[in-house]
Formats: structure tokens, sequence, C-alpha cells
């Protein structure tokens, strides 16, 4: 199991990383790679790559594949000398190995298909390694072109390589994570998820947007000591922020990388509140979170929200308004300059955040800081069930004097109702999923209502803007204000209904 972490370099920081990576004793190597898969791509879907590679004179064959965290990949190599180059790699090479093991069923699920070069990477890597904190890192500056095949029968398709590596060698991966974060902001550098192996994917495919990534429940099974055991405080805290970060680096990805899709975007927010939320619920039982990361997680989150709101927001009441035979309204251009998400995405406070949060997953169970001691399995279920009772209470409560309350009230119960689904998410695991599924179940229509209710006060904050500039806004405004207790009606009687979900956190620990 290697540990890693992969950057992408902005192509006007190249020669600084490279003169920092010099400033010490460094190899130089040229790699020349193919990989191979079945025509279908069987591997590619399951996340596997096989690769040969031309490594100086000598020849290694490798299989690659995710692991448990984000920054976790098996790995298995075998060295096949020199000589001629191989025709194709055989998978047996690998027999033993985790890595073998999840080729091999890839494989036989594809029915014996033979293997095919898909493409090939030309790369020159120059490696140091460097010693931090007690731990032993291997940083890998890689320049270079990945080429795919024209299904058409053009020339190949390329894309250049500029990425920079930091493996740990030995030692621990809180000393690999701190100086991955400092590396990131001397020099402008984002994380990436993205392997060669993926690129290579995508060029072969013409280069398609990459699907938003959606959130998904923890598992527990890899941050426990023994199968069926049940996960502790710190175990629990990890698998947490790991499911998160799932969500969030191969949407923070795509969106450093240039992407504006409004879903990768959407998805984005999504887990990095949800990662807010883990930071504040689960803070109590281990002892590893710094609230020093809500700020950048905080800027990131509103940053990105503050596009949406015009965007999505304006269109969808604008349409609503045009359907009901309201005038055009002429609004003005936002006052401020479009919000360049990249750019928000890349910044160096945010990335140093995600470094840091990524080693926490990938780390051992921290040890007692300041007095604070991790709880063991069955204090921290018990807290857990604490949390819940007490967010289900304070929705209840507010949800019933729901129409007397004023907007931002109105906006901290939708803020605390996600907070419960959130937290329900990541514990269903724990208590039953199918228990914690009917509860979900319960809370979506007043989520939905919420929203709706919540759209309309942007909306309406939005148009009082335009009022100056359009006075035919006003109609905007009217328009809301009429929805505005509807609206409100709506969402009291959806949170009311809440009582009647069950609570599947009950009869545990």
């Amino acid at each position: 199991m290697e540990i890693e972490f992969k950057f992408r370099i902005p192509p006007e920081r190249l020669k600084a990383v490279e003169a920092a990576l010099r400033r010490g004793a460094v190899e130089t190597a040229r790699l020349q790679a193919r990989y191979h898969d079945t025509a279908d791509g069987a591997l590619a879907a399951a996340g596997v790559a096989l690769r040969l590679r031309k490594e100086g004179r000598r020849w290694v064959q490798t299989a690659k594949a995710a692991g448990a965290g984000p920054v976790q990949r098996l790995e298995h190599n075998a060295d096949l000398g020199g000589g001629a180059s191989p025709a194709l790699p055989d998978p047996a090479r690998h027999a033993g190995t985790p890595v073998g093991e999840r080729l091999a069923e890839v494989l036989a699920a594809a029915g014996g298909a033979p293997l095919v070069q898909t493409y090939a990477t030309d790369v020159r890597r120059l490696t140091r390694v460097v010693r931090h904190a007690g731990a032993a890192v291997e940083l890998a500056l890689d320049i270079g072109r990945i080429a795919a095949p024209d299904p058409a029968g053009g020339p190949p398709r390329t894309a250049p390589v500029c990425e920079l590596e930091l493996e740990l060698l030995r030692g621990p991966v809180s000393a690999l994570a701190a100086l991955a974060a400092q590396w990131a902001q001397r020099h402008g550098l984002w994380l990436s998820t993205v392997s060669k192996a993926g690129r290579g994917e995508r060029l072969m495919r013409g280069d398609p947007p990459a699907a938003p990534v959606k959130a998904a429940p923890p598992d527990f099974a890899p941050f426990v000591a023994q199968a069926g055991e049940a996960p502790d405080g710190p175990a629990v805290q990890r698998a947490v922020v790991a499911a998160c970060l799932a969500q969030i680096l191969p949407n923070a990805t795509e969106v450093a990388e240039g992407s504006e899709d409004a879903e990768v975007v959407h998805q984005l927010r999504i887990g990095i509140r949800r990662l807010r939320v883990a930071l504040r619920e689960l803070a109590a039982l281990a002892p590893g979170l710094d609230p020093a990361w809500e700020a950048p997680l905080v800027e990131t989150f509103r940053a990105l929200g503050a596009q949406r709101d015009r965007d999505l927001v304006l269109a969808e009441a604008l349409a609503a308004l045009q359907a009901d035979g309201a005038p055009a309204i002429d609004l003005p251009p936002p006052a401020e300059a479009p919000v360049r998400v990249a750019e928000v995405v890349r910044a160096p406070a945010l990335q140093a955040a995600l470094v840091a949060l990524v080693g926490l997953a990938a780390s051992p169970a921290a040890a007692d800081a300041q007095g604070q001691a991790a709880l063991d399995a069955e204090a921290a279920l018990a807290h857990l069930q604490q949390r819940l009772r007490r967010l289900r209470r304070q929705v209840l409560r507010d949800g019933a004097r729901f129409e007397s309350l004023d907007d931002e009230a109105r906006h901290r119960v939708r803020k605390r109702l996600k907070r419960l689904r959130y937290l329900a998410e990541f514990t269903a695991p724990l208590f039953g999923a199918r228990r914690a599924g009917r509860f979900l179940d319960a809370l979506r229509p007043a989520q939905g209502a919420l929203g709706v209710y919540n759209d309309a006060v942007v909306a309406r904050g939005l148009f009082a803007e335009a009022v100056p500039h359009d006075a035919r806004a006003w109609y905007a405004l009217g328009w809301l204000d009429a929805r505005r207790d509807a609206l409100a009606r709506r969402a009291h009687r959806a949170l009311v209904r809440i009582a009647d979900a069950p609570a599947f956190w009950k009869g545990r620990g």
C-alpha cells in the first residue's frame, strides 16, 4: 500500500518547482509506459491500471488500484529485467498481492477477454528523497506527455504531463501531509485525483467532461482493527472525513482544471457543507480536528455559492415570473466581477486544509491532545445518539413555530435540518442503514420546502438590488412577497411531520 499526494503544477510555476526540487541530490530518468486493458475497458471501469514501463534499460510491469483512502493506492511492481520489449503484460505476475487479486477478479468477470494496448506515456522524472519531521518522502516531478490513438484514424491525441508527487517511504503520514502543504502553498499547486491512467482514458474517449461525484456513505471497515469490530471515536471521525473527501476531491480537481459545470460545482459545495458538519459534530470523538480548517472551507463555500445564487436562483425566478405573465425585467450586471471558480478552488489556504484533512484520514488514530481523550466504541455511539436527539429536538421545536420566525431564524432552521440529515447519513451504517433510510425519507419533504423558501428569499434580495435599475423589478418583489406566506406554511407543515420519523438511533449504545 502506497500513500502519496499528487499535485498539478500551473505552467508558469514549473521552473520554480524544478529549481526547488534541485536544491538537493536529484536523480533523472526517462519513463516510457504502455497501458493495457480489455477492448471494452473492463480494467478502467473497475479503477485498475496495468502497465509496462521502460525505466532506463529495464522493464517493469505494474498493477495499480485505489486503496481505502483518498491518498492510498494498491500497487505491485514486477521487475522484468532488460532486453527486448515485452509484447503484453502477464497478470499472473501480480498473483498473491491485494492488487493482483483485484486484477484477477476484474479479468475473470470480463470472461478472459484479451489485453490490448490503449495509450502510452513518455515522461522525464526528477526524484529527490527528503527527510521531514521524522519521515522520508520521495518527491517526483513528472514532465512529459500522454498519447492515445484517435479512433477515427487521425494523428494521436496528446495531453501534457506536469505534476508533482510526494510519496511516503517511511514515517508518519502527518509529516508527509505537512510537507505536501508546504509545497502546495509555496508554489500554488492543487491536489489532483486524476492519474496518468485516468487522463489516458479520457484522451481515448475524446476528453469528455467528468461526471459529478455525489456523496456516498462512509465505510468504517478499513478504520477498525478487526473485521466486525465496532468503530471507536477516531475510526468514526476518520471514516466520515474520508467519505467527505471522496466527494470533494474529484469535483475540486475538475473545477481547479477549469470545469465550470454547474452540477460539478454544486456537488463540490455539498461535499464542503458535509465536511463542515463532520468537523463540527465529530470533534468530540477524538483529538485531531483543527478549527483552523473551517475558515477556508467557509470562504470557498460562499464564493462558489454566490455564483449559484445569481445564475440559478434568478433563472428559476424569472422563468416562474414569465409563466405568470410578469413584464420583462432588465437586470443590471452583477456589481462584482464573476467568480472565477478555478481560482477559488486553487487558493493555497483551501489546498492546505484539504491536504491536512487527507493526512488525518490516512493517519493512525491521533494520540491524546490537550487533555482530550479519544472515545471508545460505546462512548462514541452514545455521543452520536445524543447529537442526533438534540438536533431532532431543535428542528421540531423551531418547526412548530416556523411561521412566527424571521427570515434569519428560518434560515437557521434550514441549516440545522441539513446538519441532522448529514449526521444521520454519516451514522446510518452504525445504527442500521434501512432504519436510517426511512428516517431520511421523512426529512426530504421538509428539506425541499425549506429550499424553495430560501431560494425565494435570495431571489427577493437580488430583485431588490435591481429596483434602481428597472422599476419593473417591483413587480417581482410583490409577486415573491405574495408567495412568501404560502411557502412558509408549506415548510411549517413539512417540519411538523418530522415528528413521525422513526428515531433510528434508539436502542443502541
